[in-house]
């Protein structure tokens, strides 16, 4: 990518005859916000044994099959029996089946509240795959420095680390001056909608308004980006929506020896490559600007100078942006071909043929354009376009990457972890955080832990673990948090 910038702009320079004039306040190296603090000492292997007692809980939520009751269960006694100070002090309520919301009541009630989100549940070991685990997915063990298991990354490494850092402030008799939530879901991995939907229904009833939200979704990121060497804490400040459209064709069935001109699969196949051909256009939205502004001290001088000059060479990033799989799906709404149906024996017709895309919607991009947009693209009234089922949902309304709440957790970034940059953006996936949209001013996605390439398939896939020091950085940082809120 950053090849490719610095050679249009060599080209850009030519066509204006080497005549620019360059912006360079976006050029200046980050300044951290504040300077490291003292490393707190911690029961590392303590930390870790608690961690491995949670990956053992079984807490699967699938689609398919109903919830197992008696994981969930057991899991609620492991924190009540792990965590005592925190389930004496703070006021614990059942939402739902077996969701868990916390109250930590602050000093100041002139404050607004903020919420910590983070899921019990993690998803199934996908069948067959379990020989290719170093170590059992739910055996929990600690072996080779790490904790070995589902949900060591996602998410219960982020839920049981602050529930320890709210264990250890306890210990010290703190109490925070912004009262915080911290809401546990236990259904994200399907959705949210009896979970973290419940929780914020009840708090919308007690009419509450949070100062802003914290929620798993970006990481301490190191070799991902191109071009940057030092760790990347990418607070993101903003999601995507989800939605699914079923494309429908039909035609005449019949004996394959007759094959009319115009039948089911040919239909459905033209009406996707105009898609494919065409995908809905590329922008910037605020969080990634923000994203290229922090960064670029550390990029390379042409792809610098192109960002720090975004509204002469926007069009260039774009194209530059587009041309990776993962940033491209920073800078516009996705398309994915998923599912494709169509005949029963190859020597019949098929009647009909379907076709399933799954959309990613960039905030600002409402499903109701996007199914414009395929009926517009497709231009064939012979071709049914619906949503596949209910779960669509839009893109909650972006955050601000300038904004105090977002000074704070960069704040605390930057003292625990003193190396690393500090950037915004948006993720691509969709979480338990869009539930409390009507609810927060700021919305940020974030959990403090070590994320490389080695790492991108490991969280929902084989071997999914996290160093033991790294967990232990994660209960600083949210301890720090919880200090500095």
């Amino acid at each position: 990518m950053l090849k490719r910038i610095s050679l249009g702009i060599a080209l850009l320079l030519v066509l204006f005859g080497g005549v620019l004039v360059v912006r360079t306040a976006q050029l200046r190296p980050q300044a951290p916000l504040a300077p490291p603090i003292p490393r707190l000492q911690l029961d590392e292997s303590a930390l870790a044994q608690r961690l491995a007692e949670a990956i053992r809980i079984p807490t699967i939520s699938r689609t398919d099959a109903p919830l197992d009751a008696a994981a969930f269960e057991a899991f609620h006694a492991l924190l009540a029996e792990r965590f005592p100070r925190v389930h004496a002090t703070l006021d614990v309520e059942r939402v739902g089946a077996w969701s868990l919301l916390y109250r930590w009541a602050g000093s100041d009630a002139a404050r607004a509240p903020a919420l910590l989100a983070a899921h019990i549940d993690v998803v199934p070991v996908e069948p067959g795959t379990e020989p290719q685990w170093q170590h059992p997915p739910f055996a929990g063990e600690i072996a080779q420095g790490f904790i070995w298991g589902r949900g060591a990354l996602d998410d219960k490494a982020s839920l049981m680390a602050q529930l320890e850092a709210v264990e250890l402030l306890l210990a010290r008799g703190f109490t925070p001056a912004r009262t915080l939530y911290f809401a546990y879901g236990h259904d994200e991995e399907i959705g949210g909608a009896n979970g973290a939907a419940q929780i914020a229904r009840r708090l919308a009833e007690r009419g509450l308004r949070l100062a802003f939200t914290l929620d798993e979704g970006s990481a301490l990121t190191q070799g991902i980006i191109p071009g940057i060497e030092r760790p990347v804490a990418a607070i993101m400040a903003g999601e995507k929506g989800y939605v699914t459209f079923r494309l429908t064709a039909r035609a005449a069935g019949g004996h394959s020896s007759m094959p009319p001109p115009d039948g089911a699969i040919a239909r459905l196949a033209r009406a996707l490559v105009k898609l494919d051909a065409q995908p809905l256009p590329a922008r910037l939205t605020a969080p990634v600007a923000a994203m290229l502004e922090r960064l670029a001290p550390e990029m390379p001088w042409g792809a610098r100078l192109a960002i720090a000059n975004r509204d002469l060479f926007e069009p260039l990033l774009l194209r530059s942006l587009a041309a990776s799989s993962i940033t491209n799906a920073l800078i516009r709404s996705t398309q994915a071909f998923t599912v494709l149906r169509a005949g029963v024996k190859d020597n019949v017709l098929p009647s009909e043929a379907h076709a399933l895309i799954n959309y990613r919607l960039l905030p600002g991009d409402r499903i109701a354009d996007v199914e414009r947009y395929i009926v517009a693209t497709i231009d064939d009234p012979g071709i049914e376009v619906g949503q596949e089922d209910a779960s669509g949902s839009e893109a909650p309304p972006l955050s601000h990457p300038d904004a105090p709440e977002f000074a704070l957790i960069a704040r605390t970034v930057n003292e625990v972890f003193p190396d690393a940059l500090v950037s915004s953006g948006i993720i691509l996936a969709a979480t338990d955080n869009r539930h409390y949209a009507p609810l927060r001013e700021q919305a940020y996605y974030f959990a403090p832990f070590p994320y490389t390439p080695d790492d991108q398939p490991r969280i929902h896939g084989v071997d999914e673990r996290i160093a033991v020091p790294a967990y232990a950085d994660m209960v600083r940082f949210y301890r720090r948090l919880f200090e500095n809120v």
